[in-house]
């Protein structure tokens, strides 16, 4: 199985104040139960909340404001809703390809956005119910005028760290189970080995009734599955080399330079 991971372009921002008549229609907001996420669609945000949004996004594009391995965008209807993918590249959790949403609430920057896995993950701070990640052991308490969406994005990939994993306190999670196999780390890699296989299924990446997504709405960011013949092509007009190709290539050129 192949995957490409399609990036729609970035919405038109409007900074105007939505019509509060026709914003219910309009707002395409994350479908679930929680109270965190709920505490953050329950007024009309204000201009100065979209321009905060706005500038936060416009802000990743700065050198290390993005970490590495992320990929965010606001979706199509809603500037306060954000989609993201993150793509683990090492630790226990290496190789995850794991979905997200930012949802910022109507007074940020006064109050922190909301962060959930739409992924399944096992993982002590994301809660097996609704996804929901949580942002207190890095930001107790949140200050506005210090803390940014960049922070909590690099706090995000932290938290998947050995070094964060090993500090985390049991009042902070909000997986129990998850918090108890850290004691025994053969344990607790296995089940975060499984979490990243799962996290690659066909049903995980292309959104096939995994049960993971129910009730958490749709996601921007989008992958689509390529057959051998696309995928060749693709890599030819990037200019990519297949991995087994490259390995070959410098077993090779190794091999020359000892004789």
């Amino acid at each position: 199985m192949q995957a490409i991971l399609g990036l729609s372009p970035s919405p038109t921002i409007d900074l105007s104040t939505p019509n509060r008549k026709n914003s219910r229609a309009t707002s395409r907001l994350p479908s679930t139960n929680s109270p965190a996420l709920a505490a953050t669609t329950d007024s009309t945000p204000t201009a100065l909340t979209r321009t905060a949004v706005s500038l936060e996004y416009a802000s990743l594009r700065h050198n290390g404001h993005c970490p590495l391995g992320m990929y965010v965008i606001p979706t199509k209807d809603n500037l306060l809703v954000w989609d993201g993918v993150f793509f683990v590249h090492q630790g226990y959790y290496q190789d995850s390809i794991l979905k997200f949403r930012l949802t910022f609430p109507p007074n940020y920057p006064e109050r922190p956005p909301v962060v959930q896995f739409l992924t399944d993950v096992f993982h002590p701070l994301i809660s097996q119910q609704d996804g929901i990640f949580n942002l207190a052991p890095r930001f107790r308490p949140w200050k506005p005028k210090e803390h940014h969406i960049f922070d909590v994005l690099h706090w995000v990939k932290a938290a998947f760290k050995k070094h964060a994993l090993d500090e985390i306190k049991d009042v902070d999670c909000l997986n129990k189970e998850a918090f108890r196999y850290h004691d025994t780390t053969s344990s607790f890699a296995a089940l975060a080995t499984q979490s990243s296989m799962l996290s690659q299924s066909a049903s995980a990446l292309f959104d096939r009734d995994h049960p993971s997504m129910a009730g958490k709405g749709s996601h921007d960011i989008t992958f689509k599955e390529l057959k051998p013949e696309q995928l060749d092509s693709l890599r030819k007009k990037l200019g990519l080399t297949e991995w087994e190709d490259v390995s070959v290539d410098n077993a090779s050129d190794s091999l020359k330079a000892s004789t």
